[in-house]
Protein backbone atom coordinates (compact mmCIF):
# COMPACT_ATOMS: atom_id res chain seq x y z
CA UNK A 1 0.00 0.00 0.00
CA UNK A 2 1.52 3.22 -0.76
CA UNK A 3 1.13 6.42 1.42
CA UNK A 4 -0.11 9.32 -0.03
CA UNK A 5 2.39 12.30 0.38
CA UNK A 6 2.46 15.89 -0.34
CA UNK A 7 4.95 18.29 -1.27
CA UNK A 8 6.05 20.78 1.75
CA UNK A 9 5.92 24.43 0.50
CA UNK A 10 9.17 25.94 2.40
CA UNK A 11 11.22 23.62 1.79
CA UNK A 12 10.10 21.38 -1.06
CA UNK A 13 9.90 17.84 1.12
CA UNK A 14 7.82 15.59 1.09
CA UNK A 15 5.28 15.30 4.00
CA UNK A 16 2.48 12.95 4.94
CA UNK A 17 -1.08 14.88 5.51
CA UNK A 18 -1.23 14.40 8.94
CA UNK A 19 2.36 15.65 9.38
CA UNK A 20 1.00 19.73 8.66
CA UNK A 21 -1.25 21.75 7.99
CA UNK A 22 -2.71 23.60 4.78
CA UNK A 23 -2.36 27.71 5.35
CA UNK A 24 -5.67 28.25 4.72
CA UNK A 25 -6.56 26.23 7.86
CA UNK A 26 -3.85 28.25 10.38
CA UNK A 27 -5.09 30.65 12.48
CA UNK A 28 -5.32 34.10 11.17
CA UNK A 29 -2.14 35.55 13.47
CA UNK A 30 -0.10 32.18 12.76
CA UNK A 31 -1.05 32.79 8.77
CA UNK A 32 0.13 36.33 9.27
CA UNK A 33 3.86 35.03 10.77
CA UNK A 34 4.23 32.50 7.87
CA UNK A 35 3.05 35.22 5.44
CA UNK A 36 5.34 37.53 6.46
CA UNK A 37 8.52 35.48 5.52
CA UNK A 38 7.16 33.70 2.87
CA UNK A 39 4.62 36.41 0.67
CA UNK A 40 4.28 34.01 -2.10
CA UNK A 41 2.67 31.33 0.07
CA UNK A 42 -1.19 30.77 -1.51
CA UNK A 43 -3.71 28.76 0.91
CA UNK A 44 -3.45 25.71 -0.78
CA UNK A 45 0.17 25.03 0.03
CA UNK A 46 0.92 22.80 2.43
CA UNK A 47 2.98 23.53 5.58
CA UNK A 48 4.93 20.69 8.28
CA UNK A 49 4.65 20.96 11.29
CA UNK A 50 8.14 21.04 11.90
CA UNK A 51 7.92 24.64 10.26
CA UNK A 52 5.07 25.19 12.50
CA UNK A 53 5.95 24.39 15.28
CA UNK A 54 9.00 27.07 14.76
CA UNK A 55 6.28 29.41 13.69
CA UNK A 56 4.10 28.55 16.72
CA UNK A 57 6.77 29.55 19.25
CA UNK A 58 7.58 33.23 17.54
CA UNK A 59 3.36 33.52 17.96
CA UNK A 60 3.74 32.02 21.78
CA UNK A 61 6.20 34.60 22.65
CA UNK A 62 4.80 37.52 21.02
CA UNK A 63 1.73 36.69 23.30
CA UNK A 64 3.64 36.72 26.18
CA UNK A 65 5.30 39.95 25.15
CA UNK A 66 2.37 41.71 24.52
CA UNK A 67 0.80 40.87 27.78
CA UNK A 68 3.96 41.94 29.25
CA UNK A 69 3.95 45.05 28.09
CA UNK A 70 -0.01 45.30 28.85
CA UNK A 71 0.75 44.80 32.60
CA UNK A 72 3.85 46.92 32.89
CA UNK A 73 1.26 49.99 31.41
CA UNK A 74 -1.42 49.27 33.72
CA UNK A 75 1.16 49.22 36.61
CA UNK A 76 2.61 52.89 35.48
CA UNK A 77 -1.46 54.06 34.80
CA UNK A 78 -2.19 53.30 38.41
CA UNK A 79 1.01 54.61 40.00
CA UNK A 80 0.75 58.16 37.75
CA UNK A 81 -2.59 58.26 39.32
CA UNK A 82 -1.67 57.06 42.72
CA UNK A 83 1.73 59.10 43.21
CA UNK A 84 -0.29 63.11 43.29
CA UNK A 85 -2.73 61.54 45.58
CA UNK A 86 -0.19 60.98 48.47
CA UNK A 87 -1.61 62.63 51.74
CA UNK A 88 0.90 62.95 54.56
CA UNK A 89 0.04 61.74 57.90
CA UNK A 90 -1.03 64.37 60.03
CA UNK A 91 -0.71 64.35 64.10
CA UNK A 92 -3.82 66.18 65.18
CA UNK A 93 -2.67 66.13 68.80
CA UNK A 94 0.46 68.18 67.80
CA UNK A 95 -0.88 70.57 64.88
CA UNK A 96 -3.13 71.83 68.02
CA UNK A 97 -0.32 71.96 70.44
CA UNK A 98 1.28 73.69 68.31
CA UNK A 99 -0.71 76.47 68.39
CA UNK A 100 -2.39 76.69 72.04
CA UNK A 101 -1.92 79.43 73.97
CA UNK A 102 -1.37 80.61 77.68
CA UNK A 103 -5.30 80.94 78.55
CA UNK A 104 -5.87 77.22 76.67
CA UNK A 105 -3.34 75.72 78.36
CA UNK A 106 -4.74 77.23 81.94
CA UNK A 107 -8.08 76.43 80.47
CA UNK A 108 -7.12 72.81 79.79
CA UNK A 109 -5.42 72.38 83.27
CA UNK A 110 -8.42 73.63 84.95
CA UNK A 111 -11.07 71.78 82.95
CA UNK A 112 -8.84 68.63 84.06
CA UNK A 113 -8.71 69.02 87.57
CA UNK A 114 -12.00 70.04 88.18
CA UNK A 115 -13.15 66.77 86.75
CA UNK A 116 -11.21 64.49 89.13
CA UNK A 117 -12.09 62.62 92.21
CA UNK A 118 -8.81 65.02 93.40
CA UNK A 119 -11.00 68.17 93.36
CA UNK A 120 -14.01 66.89 94.49
CA UNK A 121 -12.12 65.26 97.92
CA UNK A 122 -10.12 68.59 98.00
CA UNK A 123 -13.20 71.28 97.87
CA UNK A 124 -15.46 68.69 100.34
CA UNK A 125 -12.28 68.87 102.57
CA UNK A 126 -11.83 72.70 102.28
CA UNK A 127 -15.21 73.32 102.58
CA UNK A 128 -15.75 71.32 106.08
CA UNK A 129 -12.64 72.91 107.62
CA UNK A 130 -14.16 76.25 106.86
CA UNK A 131 -17.71 75.37 108.05
CA UNK A 132 -15.95 74.00 111.20
CA UNK A 133 -13.46 76.56 112.43
CA UNK A 134 -16.59 79.53 112.01
CA UNK A 135 -18.86 77.25 113.81
CA UNK A 136 -16.10 75.95 117.02
CA UNK A 137 -14.60 78.80 116.84
CA UNK A 138 -11.01 77.62 118.16
CA UNK A 139 -9.49 80.18 120.20
CA UNK A 140 -12.02 82.59 118.87
CA UNK A 141 -11.33 82.61 115.20
CA UNK A 142 -14.68 83.47 113.69
CA UNK A 143 -14.37 84.93 110.01
CA UNK A 144 -17.52 83.89 108.28
CA UNK A 145 -20.12 83.37 110.70
CA UNK A 146 -23.93 80.83 109.84
CA UNK A 147 -24.90 80.67 107.12
CA UNK A 148 -21.31 80.80 105.85
CA UNK A 149 -22.16 84.22 103.10
CA UNK A 150 -17.99 84.54 102.55
CA UNK A 151 -18.29 80.85 101.53
CA UNK A 152 -21.28 80.98 99.33
CA UNK A 153 -19.53 84.25 97.14
CA UNK A 154 -15.92 82.28 97.08
CA UNK A 155 -18.23 79.07 95.81
CA UNK A 156 -20.33 81.48 93.59
CA UNK A 157 -17.03 83.05 92.18
CA UNK A 158 -15.32 80.09 91.66
CA UNK A 159 -18.18 78.74 89.46
CA UNK A 160 -18.47 82.12 87.34
CA UNK A 161 -14.38 81.50 86.43
CA UNK A 162 -14.19 77.87 86.07
CA UNK A 163 -17.53 77.39 83.79
CA UNK A 164 -16.13 79.27 80.91
CA UNK A 165 -12.64 77.29 81.36
CA UNK A 166 -14.41 74.16 81.32
CA UNK A 167 -16.22 75.35 78.07
CA UNK A 168 -13.07 76.38 76.22
CA UNK A 169 -11.70 73.47 76.94
CA UNK A 170 -14.01 71.90 75.49
CA UNK A 171 -13.82 74.21 72.60
CA UNK A 172 -10.65 72.81 71.97
CA UNK A 173 -12.02 69.18 72.34
CA UNK A 174 -14.63 70.47 69.55
CA UNK A 175 -11.74 71.69 67.33
CA UNK A 176 -9.88 68.61 67.73
CA UNK A 177 -13.02 66.69 66.52
CA UNK A 178 -13.33 68.57 63.76
CA UNK A 179 -9.97 68.13 62.17
CA UNK A 180 -10.03 64.26 62.99
CA UNK A 181 -13.08 63.92 61.30
CA UNK A 182 -11.33 65.82 58.38
CA UNK A 183 -8.35 63.81 58.70
CA UNK A 184 -10.15 60.72 58.66
CA UNK A 185 -12.27 61.78 55.53
CA UNK A 186 -9.44 62.61 53.65
CA UNK A 187 -7.69 59.55 54.33
CA UNK A 188 -10.81 57.35 53.75
CA UNK A 189 -11.65 59.42 50.47
CA UNK A 190 -7.62 58.17 49.49
CA UNK A 191 -7.95 55.28 50.52
CA UNK A 192 -11.34 54.54 48.34
CA UNK A 193 -10.14 56.04 45.64
CA UNK A 194 -7.15 53.65 45.51
CA UNK A 195 -8.82 50.45 46.86
CA UNK A 196 -10.99 51.53 43.29
CA UNK A 197 -8.02 51.69 41.50
CA UNK A 198 -6.82 48.26 42.41
CA UNK A 199 -9.78 46.35 41.48
CA UNK A 200 -9.78 47.92 38.57
CA UNK A 201 -6.15 46.78 37.85
CA UNK A 202 -7.00 43.42 38.80
CA UNK A 203 -9.30 43.12 36.96
CA UNK A 204 -7.64 44.03 33.55
CA UNK A 205 -4.96 41.65 34.62
CA UNK A 206 -7.32 38.79 34.88
CA UNK A 207 -9.51 38.75 32.02
CA UNK A 208 -5.98 39.82 30.09
CA UNK A 209 -3.92 36.67 31.74
CA UNK A 210 -7.07 34.84 30.83
CA UNK A 211 -7.68 35.40 27.35
CA UNK A 212 -3.62 35.28 26.89
CA UNK A 213 -3.37 32.06 28.77
CA UNK A 214 -5.92 30.67 26.82
CA UNK A 215 -4.15 31.41 23.75
CA UNK A 216 -0.65 29.81 24.65
CA UNK A 217 -2.59 26.57 25.76
CA UNK A 218 -4.40 26.92 22.10
CA UNK A 219 -1.09 26.80 20.73
CA UNK A 220 0.43 24.04 23.08
CA UNK A 221 -2.93 21.94 22.15
CA UNK A 222 -2.24 22.06 18.60
CA UNK A 223 1.43 21.57 19.10
CA UNK A 224 0.69 18.68 20.98
CA UNK A 225 -1.85 17.46 18.85
CA UNK A 226 0.86 17.64 15.90
CA UNK A 227 3.68 15.41 17.73
CA UNK A 228 0.29 12.81 18.48
CA UNK A 229 -0.39 13.02 14.26
CA UNK A 230 3.37 12.58 13.69
CA UNK A 231 3.78 9.78 16.51
CA UNK A 232 0.57 8.20 15.04
CA UNK A 233 2.50 8.68 11.12
CA UNK A 234 5.54 6.98 12.43
CA UNK A 235 3.81 4.05 14.15
CA UNK A 236 1.67 3.25 10.56
CA UNK A 237 4.68 4.06 8.59
CA UNK A 238 6.53 1.22 10.81
CA UNK A 239 3.27 -1.07 10.43
CA UNK A 240 3.09 -0.97 6.94
CA UNK A 241 7.17 -1.46 6.35
CA UNK A 242 6.31 -4.69 9.11
CA UNK A 243 3.57 -5.84 6.82
CA UNK A 244 5.16 -5.68 3.38
CA UNK A 245 8.63 -7.48 4.87
CA UNK A 246 6.21 -10.45 5.86
CA UNK A 247 4.68 -10.35 2.53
Amino acid sequence: MTVKKIKEALDGSDCLLMDGNFLSELDPQLRELVTKDYPHLKSTDFISNIHLAHYRLIFMNSVIEKANRKNDYIKDLVYNVTKDMVFPNQDIQEELDSKITFGQRVADIVARFGGSWTFIISFIVFMAIWMAINVIKPFGISFDEYPFILLNLALSTIAAIQAPLIMMSQNRASDYDRLQAKNDYQVNRISEEEIRLLHTKIDHLVQQDQSDLLEIQKLQTEMLLSLNQQISGLEEALKEVKREKEL
